[in-house]
C-alpha cells in the first residue's frame, strides 16, 4: 500500500484509540474503521502524488472526493460497502477538523452512495424448528451434534448473536434464568433463559470431552479450542440444504426469526427492543417481519397519544 504520512498514521491511531476508550467500539469494528481510513489516506497520497500531512488533508476538496468515491467503487466494492467506507471517513475527519481547527465541509458534504437496504428474511416458526432439530443430525459425534444443538437453541430461543452465543463462557454454567449479555458497543442487557435452552446447554456438557472451566469458553471445537463461528454456519449450510431452505437461511435469520415469532404472538415491540438489545424501537421494527396492520395494532394499544386519543374521544 502506499505510504502514509507518519502524522496521519498518528491521527488515525489517536482516532481509533478514542473510539475504542469512549465508544466501546468492538475490535472488528476498529479494524473495520483503520481498513477504511486508511485505504483513503493512501488513495490521497497517490492522487495528489505527494505524502499527504495533516496541513494537506485538511485541503480536500470535492473534486478530490469524488475522485476517491469513483477509485473506490469496484466490482468487489458496491454501494453499501462504499457507505460505510464514506462513514468511516467522514466520522475521522469530524474528530480530526475538531483537533486540528479546519472546516471539513468538502468531506462531510459528501453524499453518501444509494443502496437498497436488505430486509431480514426470518424463518417460518415451522421452519425455524425443523432447522433447529436438522442441525442435531449432522454430526457423528454425540457431543458435537449436542454443542451444535446448543448453539442454535440459544439464537432462536434467546435472539443471541453467534458472536454472544460463542462468548459464553464455563462461569456462565449452568445456565441461570437470566443471562447478562454484552452486545455491540459494550451494551449490556438481560435475557429471559428458556428452559429447552437451559436443557440443550446441559446436555452438551454432560457429553463434552472437555473440562469446562471457569474463563474458558462455554462451547469449544473438535479439538478443545474456542468454536469458531463457521462451524455453526456450515452445519446450518448442510441442514438448510436438506430441508430445501433458501440461502438467507443462516444463524443470524434465527435472531430475526426469534424477534418476528415473539412479535406476531403478542410480544411488545418495547419489551422485544430491550430483548435484542437494540439502542433504537426502528430498528427492532425493521428487524420483525410483522406486517403494516400488526404494527398499527401495537402502535394503537400501546402509544400514549394513541390511547389518550381514544379515550378522549
Amino acid at each position: 500500500m502506499t505510504a502514509v504520512s507518519p502524522a496521519a498514521r498518528d491521527a488515525l491511531v489517536a482516532w481509533l484509540e478514542r473510539q475504542k476508550a469512549l465508544k466501546g467500539a468492538s475490535d472488528n469494528t476498529i479494524e473495520a474503521y483503520r481498513r477504511d481510513v486508511l485505504g483513503f489516506l493512501a488513495f490521497m497520497t497517490e492522487h495528489k502524488g505527494a505524502s499527504q500531512g495533516l496541513a494537506a488533508l485538511a485541503r480536500v476538496t470535492t473534486g478530490d472526493m469524488r475522485a476517491w468515491m469513483a477509485a473506490t467503487r469496484g466490482p468487489d466494492t458496491g454501494a453499501r460497502s462504499l457507505a460505510r467506507k464514506l462513514s468511516a471517513v467522514k466520522s475521522f475527519y469530524r474528530w480530526l477538523a475538531e483537533r486540528e481547527g479546519f472546516e471539513p465541509s468538502a468531506v462531510l458534504a459528501t453524499r453518501s452512495p444509494k443502496f437498497q437496504k436488505k430486509l431480514p428474511r426470518p424463518l417460518a416458526e415451522d421452519a425455524a424448528r425443523e432447522m433447529i432439530s436438522r442441525v442435531e443430525l449432522q454430526a457423528g459425534a454425540p457431543w458435537v451434534a449436542a454443542r451444535d444443538m446448543a448453539v442454535v437453541t440459544l439464537l432462536y430461543g434467546l435472539g443471541l448473536r453467534i458472536s454472544e452465543a460463542l462468548s459464553l463462557t464455563g462461569a456462565d454454567a449452568p445456565l441461570p434464568e437470566v443471562l447478562r449479555i454484552r452486545g455491540k458497543g459494550g451494551k449490556e442487557r438481560v435475557v429471559p433463559v428458556l428452559p429447552a435452552a437451559r436443557q440443550a446447554v446441559d446436555e452438551y456438557l454432560a457429553l463434552t470431552p472437555f473440562e469446562t472451566e471457569e474463563n474458558g469458553p462455554l462451547f469449544r471445537g473438535v479439538r478443545g479450542g474456542a468454536l469458531s463461528p463457521r462451524a455453526i454456519q456450515k452445519v446450518m449450510e448442510q441442514a438448510r440444504l436438506q430441508l430445501g431452505l433458501p440461502a438467507s437461511a443462516t444463524p443470524h435469520a434465527l435472531r430475526h426469526s426469534f424477534a418476528t415469532h415473539l412479535l406476531n404472538s403478542g410480544g411488545d415491540l418495547r419489551a422485544i427492543q430491550e430483548l435484542l438489545g437494540h439502542a433504537s424501537l426502528s430498528t427492532t421494527q425493521a428487524y420483525t417481519a410483522v406486517d403494516t396492520a400488526r404494527l398499527m395494532e401495537v402502535y394503537e394499544a400501546t402509544h400514549p397519544k394513541a390511547t389518550g386519543g381514544r379515550k378522549a374521544g
